[in-house]
């Protein structure tokens, strides 16, 4: 009888190794199947499923088509703890809240008699006193002005002449100085010096005379003296035997003379000199003054004094020139205050008028001032000073800080309001984030401001 051979085992022989086979092949698991432990099979049966298993576990143990797995998930789970975290950390570490309040302020305002004097080392609201300070510059300017006056400036001709003596009998003649000789033109010219001439001499009927040169200058100015070789008479000598006999002769033209308008200084143009050199010396030396004197003092316009301690000029009225120099010294010196002693002054002043528990406001102090005296020289200062400012009631941002934590708007604003009263006007609470409704317990994350009206 011929053996029968099987291809699947029958129902009634499957086993749990047959059951893991099949999920294997049907993609179900990954492990590899157990080979299954059968005594009472046939053996017919281990040869039917041999090599069939060989060959589909070597092909599904490397699948052509693996699976791939999604990337949006992990990122999804990244991005909610990211946010998770954020939240966190505001929720519990960002919470702050600001308190507003807004104070009544109440004016204070007096008036004062204070001096300021050079001497006074500090600010004194007993005796009245702030500090001085004494300044001083000192210029000097020298500067050419032109002469205005007119005048006539006229040149005299001059030059050399022979005096002839030929008279007979032969006799010196001597002329003192000062005699005149005219042209055969009608020039006029005189010799500043004593002149003596020999006499002639004789020789049977020839006469040679006696002769000397002279220099003569002509009497008046003008080019017109300006004369050519000329002979010349003495008319000193004129009615008497000499005018004929003594006579004088030039070789060469007279020169020198001329005529002309210049420039003279006048008793006006010394004295304007004087006043623009001064008025110009002065300015310089308060803009030298002004300079050292910075913003934080106040320089009142009366608290300047100007010396002129010198204006001169070696020039004279009448004096022939165009131009001449003037020189000025002046001393400028000046007596001033800081601003901010006045605005200690003021404050220390006023919070020793104040009352308890209050405060003065940090911007409200206003001053105005006034000289009523000055002596520069001596380096005071009498001021008329008005001053005020606001005050307002004293609030301790720590304590208060300390009794409005873990309260929420309407506690906070009835906590302020049984401490301070009609002292304060108006309060305001605002939370960060926005979903905090208490004040937070840390002392750092509450911020409380002070708003003025």
């Amino acid at each position: 009888m011929a053996k029968k051979i099987y291809d699947i085992k029958p129902p009634k022989t499957v086993t749990r190794a047959d059951e893991e086979l099949k999920k294997f092949l049907e993609g179900g698991t990954q492990k590899k199947p157990r080979r299954p432990r059968q005594k009472s099979q046939p053996k017919i049966v281990k040869q039917v499923f041999k090599e069939p298993v060989k060959e589909v576990v070597k092909e599904v143990a490397k699948p052509k088509n693996p699976v791939k797995r999604s990337w949006r998930a992990p990122v999804f789970i990244l991005i909610l703890c990211a946010i998770l975290i954020a939240g966190g950390f505001l929720y519990f570490k960002l919470q702050r809240v600001v308190i507003t309040i807004t104070p009544k302020v109440e004016s204070l305002t007096y008036a004062q008699i204070i001096t300021a004097d050079k001497s006074a080392g500090a600010v004194d609201i007993t005796n009245n006193v702030i500090p001085a300070y004494y300044f001083t510059a000192t210029k000097t300017n020298i500067q050419d002005f032109p002469a205005t006056g007119n005048a006539s400036n006229e040149g005299k001709a001059s030059g050399n002449i022979t005096i002839y003596n030929k008279y007979d009998p032969p006799t010196p003649v001597t002329f003192r100085a000062g005699t005149h000789f005219m042209s055969d033109s009608g020039k006029l010219f005189v010799s500043f010096q004593k002149i003596s001439i020999p006499a002639a001499t004789k020789s049977g009927s020839k006469i040679t005379p006696g002769s000397v040169q002279v220099q003569v200058q002509a009497v008046e100015g003008g080019d017109g003296y300006n004369v050519a070789p000329s002979n010349f008479s003495i008319p000193g000598l004129k009615g008497t035997a000499y005018y004929y006999s003594v006579y004088a002769v030039s070789t060469q033209a007279m020169e020198g003379g001329y005529a002309g308008k210049v420039k003279k200084i006048t008793s006006d143009d010394i004295q304007g000199a004087k006043d623009v050199l001064v008025e110009k010396t002065e300015a310089d030396a308060l803009t030298d003054l002004r300079s050292q004197i910075s913003d934080e003092y106040v320089l009142l316009e009366n608290a300047i004094l100007t010396d002129t301690s010198d204006a001169s000029t070696e020039a004279k009225a009448g004096q022939i020139v165009d131009t001449f120099s003037y020189q000025s010294t002046v001393t400028a010196s000046a007596i001033a205050f800081k601003k901010a002693d006045i605005e200690q002054f003021a404050r220390l002043y006023l919070l020793s008028k104040m009352p308890e528990g209050k405060t003065l406001l940090a911007d409200g102090l206003q001053v105005d001032y006034s000289a009523t005296r000055v002596d520069v020289s001596g380096g005071k200062i009498s001021l008329t000073f008005n001053f005020s400012s606001g005050m307002h009631q004293s609030i301790d941002s720590n304590s208060l800080a300390l009794a409005v934590m873990g309260q929420n708007d309407t506690q906070v604003k009835e906590t302020i309001n049984n401490i301070f009263g009609e002292q304060v006007i108006n309060t305001s609470v605002n939370f960060w984030p926005f979903w905090t409704q208490v004040v937070p317990n840390n002392q750092e994350d509450i911020k409380i401001e002070l708003k003025f009206q």
